[in-house]
């Protein structure tokens, strides 16, 4: 399998590189080996452990058999944005590149994190890949930025960072900052979603209680709607890049594409920290459930 996903991807690769105007929508228009591998990877490792699990009988103890469709959702959301023509249609319309973004830091991590893949994952990776993902120093680099406040500041920081006029034209312009603009929103996605709906309860051994996962989630929401309604109202062109480059649809111009980017900041994130809410809500009154059936009993 690991020889078939690399053949596959070099013959992306030249592909991409000779034919690129030729290619169906559903091939890359720019092919990446770190967005393809790392997609690649995950799915290869999830399926392996999943076959290992299956075959020791132990697939009811990891979660409800949803779970491998929200993880299969959750990578194919990203690698969709990042490895089709919709990457070339986010570089020639904000909205579209706002759709990328919370592709990337919203959907795609939020449903893979949702499918607690950890377990099928660890038996699916081969024994030097997690002992070089056990490493302490690795884990003490996790637990600082898993940490609520990091976690906050960075999973909204990173959303302002690249709506920064001046720095988000640089990184559509500058190949390799745009590169690390991408990676950035896709790890910090999934870090701060598995710390929000890690399936434990929490409350001990460092593990959020669901009360402040709940504040979390309330508390990024807020300057993401700020940042949407900046742009959304701001009443003047504030991302040239994109009449330079010519948007790809000629209909929108700067300020109706900045109202539908704005609002898709706004109300993209907000949608999806509310669906977090509800989720939290739920697994509160599942917890608490079973200690008032007993006092009622009583």
């Amino acid at each position: 399998m690991p020889a078939a996903i690399v053949l596959a991807g070099g013959a992306m690769d030249v592909l991409c590189d000779r034919w690129p105007a030729h290619l169906p929508w559903w091939m890359p228009s720019v092919f990446s080996w770190p967005v393809y591998g790392g997609c690649m990877l995950a799915l290869w490792l999830y399926c392996r452990g999943w076959r290992r699990l299956r075959r020791r009988g132990m697939i009811s103890g990891i979660g409800p058999g949803r779970a491998p469709v929200f993880f299969l959702l959750g990578v194919g959301a990203i690698y969709a944005v990042l490895q089709t023509h919709f990457l070339y249609a986010a570089q020639h319309l904000f909205t579209f590149n706002r759709v990328q973004h919370l592709a990337m830091h919203h959907l795609g991590p939020f449903l893979i994190a949702l499918s607690d893949p950890g377990p099928v994952l660890r038996h699916g990776a081969p024994r030097r890949l997690r002992a070089a993902l056990g490493r302490p120093a690795i884990w003490a680099v996790m637990r600082w930025v898993q940490h609520p406040v990091p976690a906050c500041l960075l999973f909204f920081g990173l959303v302002w960072l690249w709506l920064i006029p001046p720095v988000h034209v640089r990184a559509m312009l500058d190949p390799t900052l745009f590169a690390v603009m991408n990676a950035g929103m896709v790890i910090d996605g999934l870090l701060f979603w598995f710390l929000i709906l890690d399936p434990r309860p929490g409350g001990g051994g460092g593990i959020l209680s669901q009360p402040a996962r709940l504040f979390l989630v309330t508390a990024v929401q807020l300057p993401q709607i700020a940042a949407g309604a900046a742009i959304a109202f701001a009443g003047r062109d504030i991302y040239p890049y994109y009449d330079i480059c010519g948007r790809l649809v000629p209909g929108i111009d700067a300020g109706l594409d900045q109202q539908i980017g704005g609002s898709i900041v706004c109300y993209g994130g907000g949608m999806m920290s509310a669906l977090a809410a509800l989720i939290l809500f739920g697994r509160l009154w599942r917890d608490d459930t079973p200690a008032a059936t007993v006092r009622g009993a009583a």
